[in-house]
């Protein structure tokens, strides 16, 4: 089995790869496009050169590392949407169980605007995530579902994709793990510190004013998948 996870950022998608990470069955990749789209937009994030330094540019090499054999029974991908830039090769994916992890944007945003300044839509990546969920359907969970109730939700993905629970999904060793990628020591603190999911979120953070247009332009694409997630 493979796994294409779609997530934004700051939804949980570290701490879902980490739970996959802790099954021996699996290997994990963590956004293994994120150097092809940092070359191919142009785009001023954080640690890009060295992003740039350690991964592949091309993106069909890295949909060939993609579709590669792996020496365990399945492989789980964590990837971003924004990612996906026109051009990029996709039809590796239609081979995956596509799965994309949501969660509200005015979470999303509060989160993300507190590591970089000035978040975009073109950023936190909801007009691309149901665009890719258009094109190649999938199974949709929600992150403040997973938070409340880890063990239920991933048993629920589990039993949807046809794939034994393993109760190692809800724990793992706290610090940097081999497969992050080199951008984790500027955006995975919290879940270095981790050893499982956090708990249940609480009250819905209030944005400042100049990213209210922000959340209301996300908002519709997140209403577009959430009304499909796993309950």
């Amino acid at each position: 089995m493979r796994i294409a996870m779609w997530s934004g950022p700051r939804n949980l998608s570290t701490a879902m790869m980490y739970s996959f990470g802790a099954r021996r069955d699996f290997t994990v990749m963590d956004e293994p496009f994120y150097a092809a789209y940092l070359a191919g937009s142009g785009a001023d994030h954080p640690m890009r050169d060295a992003i740039l330094a350690s991964q592949p540019n091309d993106p069909v090499a890295v949909a060939a590392r993609c579709a590669a054999p792996v020496a365990t029974p399945h492989l789980y991908m964590k990837h971003m949407p924004h990612h996906m830039l026109g051009g990029f090769p996709l039809d590796w994916a239609q081979d995956c169980v596509n799965v994309h992890l949501i969660r509200h944007p005015a979470r999303v945003i509060a989160s993300y605007a507190a590591k970089r300044e000035a978040p975009t839509l073109e950023d936190i990546g909801f007009v691309q995530q149901h665009a890719l969920y258009q094109k190649l359907g999938g199974i949709v969970i929600d992150s403040t579902d997973i938070r409340v109730d880890p063990e239920r939700m991933l048993r629920l993905l589990c039993e949807t994709i046809d794939l034994p629970f393993d109760p190692a999904m809800l724990h793992w060793p706290a610090g940097p793990r081999a497969e992050d990628g080199i951008w984790a020591k500027h955006w995975y603190a919290a879940v270095h510190k981790s050893t499982g999911f956090a708990g249940a979120e609480g009250d819905m953070p209030k944005l400042e004013p100049d990213l209210t247009p922000l959340l209301q332009d996300a908002l519709p694409y997140y209403q577009a998948l959430e009304c499909r997630k796993l309950t």
